[in-house]
């Protein structure tokens, strides 16, 4: 194998991945069902020790440490296989981008991420064919500080995918550059500051290495004109800049808004499912119960909103495609957070497992609200052993592969003879699972209450002897007691 050479020339295109590694994916909480890119300029690529200028009057500036792939031959419409082999190189990467501007850009990333010496790259190159593409590894530091490391092992999107993907409406050239996503650890950096990154492929004979990419961060003396976007910022970009709320120095509820306020948990838990299920009829909707499941704590009340996983009837060549690695099973209980109640379409099909006790533990960890699968359960003594309610059809020793292949996420799907949405009020207790449109949560929720309080008044009488005649439901006169009753 040729030792690494120094890297030269400036991309005809740079071509960078969104997301791709599971720890990145996990952090942001969006799981991409296919690769989408964004083009950086070729004016944007710089050398290492090339200083990088945080513009005047920013204030996040963010590091992504990453692979880079580099096109060794002209390529059009080539398989994942081709893909790979038309890659000649790879090298260390550094996908910088300024937060401040992102609103500016509406998704194409050009002003936050195109800037002169936003695209470090090198120092060395790795000849491809002396490597294997799951088997390198990308490091990043801060100011000598170790703070971003993983490996291709799991990528959602392997390489060769990502040059074919590309290739079908494209021309990829000799010396095309594609970006392949950065881990976990990308976070805001200041003027003073100085990053690292190296790619290498431990296992390889030799270990070789890109080298490190140094890029020193420093201060912009020239402030942005009037006659185009300034810098703005929020608390949320503040958050994902940094990597967090908590890194941020924010609240750590700052975030997407939830319509499940703690006020508004309270009153849902205050109400049995039956008295919801009756206010729900009595505005038409009749098909909104979960139907067949049991759950593994039945006398824990679940209250969430709902996040979708699709499993599809098992076919060998689409499991083949779509059944193993970082599948869409396994992206659904990464991203699940608080407040969030996975539900599963498994068609009622209950010959095979469709949570088992990791990945129900994952869900627990991640703070997760729930699970419903109208499928079966596997390792059902240690999922019932959790804290997480479980509701599901019946207990299975199988797992995925003999019935089921996992799809997609974050989709309308049907769940037990009903059909749920991401975003729908999930709540279940012994009686089962109700799914209600989350704008008719509140006034389903305070009308349930006023039911129930005058089923507390009817069975007071009831149990003072009057008969039902009248009273259950109130009449006029059992109305006007009624409100006497409440006045006491």
């Amino acid at each position: 194998m040729q030792n690494p050479a120094p890297f030269t020339g400036t991309p005809g295109k740079v071509i960078a991945l969104h997301l791709n590694y599971p720890s990145r994916i996990a952090q942001r909480g969006r799981v991409p069902e296919q690769p989408s890119y964004f083009l950086k300029p070729g004016t944007s690529v710089s050398a290492s020790g090339t200083p990088i200028e945080r513009p005047a009057g920013t204030e996040l500036l963010a590091f992504e440490g990453e692979i880079a792939l580099i096109i060794g031959h002209s390529i059009r419409r080539v398989n994942p296989e081709q893909g790979w082999a038309a890659v000649s190189g790879v090298t260390a990467a550094n996908d910088f981008g300024v937060y401040d501007l992102r609103y500016a850009d509406k998704g194409s990333n050009l002003k936050s991420k195109g800037g002169d010496g936003f695209t470090p790259l090198g120092p060395n190159v790795l000849n491809a064919r002396g490597v294997e593409p799951d088997a390198l590894r990308v490091r990043t530091w801060v100011n000598g500080k170790l703070v971003q490391e993983d490996t291709t092992a799991q990528l959602v999107f392997p390489f060769g995918r990502l040059v074919a993907d590309l290739s079908q409406l494209m021309t990829l050239e000799p010396g095309d550059v594609i970006l392949t996503g950065t881990p976990a650890g990308s976070s805001v950096v200041q003027p003073g500051d100085v990053v690292e990154v190296e790619v290498d492929a431990p296992t390889a004979p030799g270990a070789p290495s890109s080298g490190r990419l140094v890029t020193p961060v420093v201060a912009g003396a020239v402030a942005m004109a009037e006659y185009g976007a300034g810098p703005k910022i929020d608390d949320l970009q503040r958050a994902e800049a940094w990597g967090s709320a908590e890194a941020a120095g924010l609240p750590a509820s700052t975030g997407p808004a939830t319509i499940l306020t703690d006020e508004l948990k309270a009153k849902i838990n205050s109400v049995g499912t039956a008295t919801l299920s009756s206010q729900l009829r009595k505005r038409g909707l009749n098909n909104v119960s979960i139907d067949g499941l049991q759950s593994t704590r039945p006398t824990k009340r679940l209250v969430g909103l709902a996040r979708t996983l699709r499993f599809i009837p098992n076919r060998e060549d689409l499991f083949i495609s779509h059944g193993g690695g970082y599948n869409a099973q396994k992206r659904a209980f990464d991203s699940l957070r608080p407040d969030d109640v996975l539900v599963i379409e498994a068609r009622g099909e209950t010959g095979t497992g469709t949570v088992g006790d990791i990945l129900a533990l994952r869900a627990q960890v991640n703070g997760a609200a729930g699970l419903v699968t109208d499928g079966g359960v596997r390792d059902v003594t240690a999922v019932a052993a959790l804290e997480i309610p479980t509701y599901f059809a019946n207990a299975h020793p199988a797992v995925l592969g003999r019935r089921h292949v996992p799809w997609d996420t974050d989709l309308t799907i049907s769940c037990g003879g009903a059909a749920v949405q991401p975003g729908d009020v999930i709540v279940g207790d012994a009686d089962g699972v109700l799914v209600i449109p989350p704008r008719l949560i509140e006034e389903v929720v305070t009308d349930a209450i006023e039911q129930e309080r005058e089923e507390t008044f009817i069975a007071e009488m009831v149990a003072a002897g009057e008969g039902v005649d009248g009273l259950y439901p109130l009449n006029a006169t059992w109305k006007g007691r009624y409100q006497e009753w409440l006045s006491q």
